[in-house]
């Protein structure tokens, strides 16, 4: 693949796929996050799929609100959430209208414009943690809910977000299993994708069921 072939912008149709299909083919690729500041250019090391109202682990599953209203639109959009009262999480919308499937975006290399994720992440011990889990990502790009429901199929390269070709990981180098803290029916699915090796992949931890928290419980996990 030629330089010029990696810098084009993928399609809608590559989104318009099943969840399971499009994930681990999105490993790789470069996610471009503009701003008035500067573009920061993300290659993605790490990402699980939810398969919408087939999935208990996934917002949509117990069907449409007005908070994941984006992901039963269109695919190659982009679905941004708040958690924690704290931090916002980027996923991509997949599959045919309807079918609310995304991928969340967990980890990545920032490969351009990382003195912009510095400043954004000025708790991250080294580059490699720069984006080294979903908030973290978030953060490094400047993301938040006024990003849901962005295209992110576009030529604009103006636009704040849009995902490039890259250079896709051989299916030998991608590792597959349990996503990251979901808990119940969905807690055995082999979801979560990443790159064997690779030091931006963010540790697995498995679902801890809520109790009620006191003061001394009362913490958010940091970015």
């Amino acid at each position: 693949m030629t330089a010029e072939q990696d810098r084009m912008p993928l399609p809608r149709d590559f989104f318009h796929r099943p969840v399971l299909e499009v994930a681990p083919d999105l490993l790789g690729r470069v996610l471009v996050r503009t701003t008035e500041d500067g573009p920061v250019e993300l290659r993605l090391t790490e990402v699980e799929a939810y398969a919408g109202r087939i999935d208990p682990g996934s917002h949509a599953y117990r069907g449409r609100t007005e908070r994941n209203a984006v992901m039963f639109g269109p695919p190659g959009h982009a679905y941004v959430y708040f958690t924690y009262g704290m931090w916002h999480c980027l996923n991509l919308v997949c599959d045919g209208e309807g079918t609310a499937s995304g991928v969340l975006l967990r980890a990545g290399e920032v490969v351009r414009g990382r003195e912009w994720a510095r400043k954004r992440r000025p708790k991250a011990r080294n580059d490699n943690e720069l984006a080294k889990g979903p908030a973290r990502l978030a953060t490094a790009l400047g993301v938040d809910r006024a990003l849901n429901g962005t295209d992110v199929c576009g030529n604009d390269p103006e636009a704040p977000l849009r995902i490039l070709t890259g250079t896709p990981v051989p299916a030998h180098r991608i590792r597959t299993g349990p996503r990251t803290g979901v808990g119940g029916e969905g807690a055995a699915h082999p979801w979560r994708y990443w790159i064997a090796d690779d030091p931006t992949v963010s540790p697995y931890r498995a679902h801890q069921p809520r109790r009620r928290k006191t003061v001394l419980d009362a913490r958010v996990p940091e970015v």
